[in-house]
């Protein structure tokens, strides 16, 4: 495809070269060959020895040289720069012959003698243009718009107004340019006015476009507020009409003086006057540009950023006089190119969602719009810089390298899209599955795939970044003549050896992968693994965070955890146990117990939560003190701890009104004041105990 590409450039570039040859030659008479004398050279050219003896004598093609320093090339540089300068310099004085000759040659044969034939006829076929253009409108301005409709911008009101705008622009660029086009009309008058036309047509397109685009894309915030949609641009009317009376005066610049400069050398301007004109236009695009800068309605812009802006507009100019294409489009494509793929991708955005589907097919659709929307406007920018920056020039001169880097740029542009394109198509897809897990609901099966998803996707989307990464990466390189296949070993064998140094590191991931297929746990669920616990936050390829119910991460490797404890799987049991006297009516205790289990499963609060409503099962041992009852409920996880608080609260308070007393240790004296004192002392060392107990506890 590439040689392709190159020997097809090289067939388009020898063609233009014939032809501008043949051109002047075409302009010197040939001398008269008598046909014995062509007859003659003919059986000269066919011996093989006149061949030999001609190969021999034409001169080999120049190398060119490889010790060429960067002073050279500087200094060839600066000549070139002199002789430009120079020839617009020297151009100024020969102006006014110039502007003389071409107006005789108007005059002459332009205007054949009649002063404003040029004029008359333009005014004629505008004319007729605009009488067709009314015509055209006039079908479609005459269907009713509701008030309501026309005042909020509504989705007919703008198709309407973009039919009626196109159509009356086709219209009058068909009546104009036909009617012109019937008439046999001298060769210089047809091209002057059909450039002049065209410029007009082409004028006009641009002003209705941006009217269109001025007046139905933008919005403030409460105009977006009120419709639920973000507008494309959000201005006032002020700065509507500020953008729309620049942008005019930029476009009429750059389009009537495109016309005017491709006219002048056919009414006899030289090259170099033609370029002085050319770049004397320039000062007008460049005046409108600086006036936008310091002008432009809304937040002003501060003393230093104007001045930073005004000074790169210059330069932009400067580059452009001096000939270097390639800075002065790469200084355009950084004022105007991240705005134009910011609107661009509004744009697209705006006209792909009323009609895009839902689901993930509507996703698709809408990455695939948007970002290849934007990869078609960077696409038409590196084709224009390639095309100005004479890439094709450089791949004729016989130098594979520059053949090989013009290639290999187009390739890595266009890789970079692709790659970029499948990234956010992947990105967005796993968004959306991601989001539709986090509100997933309905049985517990679908639940828990919902939360497998949302553990495996993040992991998968990274592993996908570097995937495509890599693949880009390598497919560039070889676009560039780098040999990837030593590259592709050489990582194979540096990974083992990695694999080998990093011996933790691929336990770490091993691990991780395998916890994954396990399904051990995933992300939301509250797991415990020796003395680390909490809630699982996210992933990466080696390790795990997790949330502790106090508030601390943990980062733990994968290698580390081990055997874990997952707490949030399915149900949980919540056992309890409660110590009553001994003259306690255990029976009574059991039906209590069993009718605070019912009114909490009945509890809106709780009822959602409860598999198995709390019941008591029994005696499960007779203390020093007190006669210990076992209770039990079995709840959904992570939910048994506020039930379980509230089950105490009703437990106490149901005893305490039947007159179940909850058992404490106590102590029983008899005997004179010595051995009261003596109990007082043991009931006061006691105390002390549990409260340095206590207190190490709560350091603990």
């Amino acid at each position: 495809m590439k040689s392709k590409l190159v020997r097809l450039l090289q067939c388009a570039t020898l063609i233009v070269l014939v032809t501008f040859a043949g051109s002047s030659l075409a302009q010197q008479a040939p001398p008269d060959i008598s046909p014995e004398k062509a007859k003659q050279f003919l059986q000269l050219m066919s011996d093989p020895q006149i061949k030999a003896w001609l190969e021999a004598k034409v001169p080999a093609k120049a190398e060119p040289s490889s010790g060429s320093s960067m002073a050279d090339a500087l200094s060839t540089w600066e000549t070139v720069m002199r002789e430009r300068f120079g020839a617009l310099v020297s151009a100024v004085p020969r102006l006014p012959d110039e502007v003389s000759k071409a107006a005789g040659v108007i005059t002459t044969d332009v205007n054949s003698g009649r002063p404003g034939t040029v004029l008359a006829i333009l005014a004629v076929l505008i004319a007729v243009g605009f009488g067709a253009e009314r015509l055209a409108r006039r079908p479609i301005d005459r269907g009713a718009v509701s008030p309501a409709e026309s005042a909020g911008g509504g989705e007919a009101t703008v198709a309407r107004a973009i039919a009626s705008e196109f159509a009356g622009l086709l219209t009058f660029s068909i009546a104009s340019l036909g009617l012109f086009l019937v008439f046999n009309w001298p060769p210089l008058l047809r091209k002057i006015v059909v450039t002049l036309l065209l410029a007009t047509i082409a004028f006009r397109v641009v002003r209705a476009v941006i009217a269109l685009f001025l007046k139905f894309g933008r919005g403030s915030s409460e105009t977006a507020a009120a419709n639920d949609a973000e507008p494309l641009i959000a201005m006032d009317d002020a700065s509507a009409r500020f953008w729309g009376r620049h942008l005019s005066v930029l476009m009429a610049f750059l389009l009537f003086g495109w016309a005017l400069v491709s006219l002048m050398p056919s009414v006899g301007f030289s090259a170099d006057s033609t370029r002085l004109i050319a770049y004397l236009l320039g000062l007008g695009i460049l005046g409108t540009a600086i006036a936008i800068v310091w002008g432009r309605p809304g937040k002003p812009v501060s003393r230093m950023k104007g001045m930073l802006l005004t000074l790169f507009l210059v330069a932009l100019w400067v580059a452009w006089v001096a000939g270097t294409t390639v800075l002065l489009w790469l200084g355009i494509y950084a004022i105007i190119l991240p705005s134009l793929l910011a609107g661009t991708g509004k744009t697209v955005s705006a006209v792909v969602d009323p009609v895009k589907p839902a689901g993930a097919v509507g996703v698709m659709i809408d990455v695939l719009a948007v970002r290849g929307a934007r990869a078609l406007v960077i696409a038409a920018a590196i084709i224009w810089l390639v095309y100005v920056s004479s890439f094709s020039a450089l791949a004729l001169a016989g130098s594979q390298l520059n053949e090989r880097l013009a290639s290999g740029l187009a390739n890595t542009v266009i890789i970079l899209l692709i790659a970029d394109l499948l990234w956010q198509l992947s990105k967005a897809l796993i968004a959306y599955r991601m989001d539709l897990a986090a509100h997933a609901g309905g049985n517990p099966d679908e639940i828990a795939r919902a939360g497998r998803l949302r553990t495996l996707l993040p992991i998968f989307r990274n592993v996908l970044a570097a995937f495509i990464i890599g693949v880009a990466l390598l497919t560039i390189l070889s676009g560039l003549g780098v040999q990837i296949g030593p590259l592709i070993a050489s990582a194979g064998i540096l990974g083992v050896a990695i694999g080998f140094g990093a011996q933790t590191l691929v336990k770490d991931i091993l691990s991780g992968v395998f916890y994954m297929l396990d399904d051990a746990f995933r992300v939301g669920e509250y797991i415990q693994s020796g003395s680390y616990k909490g809630t699982v936050e996210s992933f990466s390829l080696r390790s795990v965070r997790l949330r502790h119910h106090r508030g601390p991460i943990y980062t733990v490797p994968f290698g580390q955890l081990g055997a874990v404890q997952n707490m949030s799987r399915d149900w949980a049991i919540e056992k309890m146990t409660i110590g009553v006297t001994y003259d306690s009516d255990v029976e009574l205790a059991r039906k209590l117990v069993k009718k605070i289990g019912q009114e909490l499963a009945q509890d809106p609060e709780f009822a959602a939560d409860i598999i198995e409503p709390l019941k008591m099962q029994g005696i499960e041992n007779f203390g020093d003190f007190a006669i210990e009852l076992k209770m039990k409920m079995m709840t959904k996880p992570a939910t048994q701890f506020p039930i379980k608080r509230r089950a105490y609260v009703m437990i106490k308070k149901a005893f305490e009104e039947n007159g179940i007393k909850m058992a404490v240790p106590t102590v029983h004296v008899e005997g004179g004041q010595e051995s009261a004192a003596a109990a007082q002392q043991v009931m006061k060392m006691k105390q002390d105990a549990e409260l340095a107990a206590a207190a190490a506890a709560n350091q603990a």
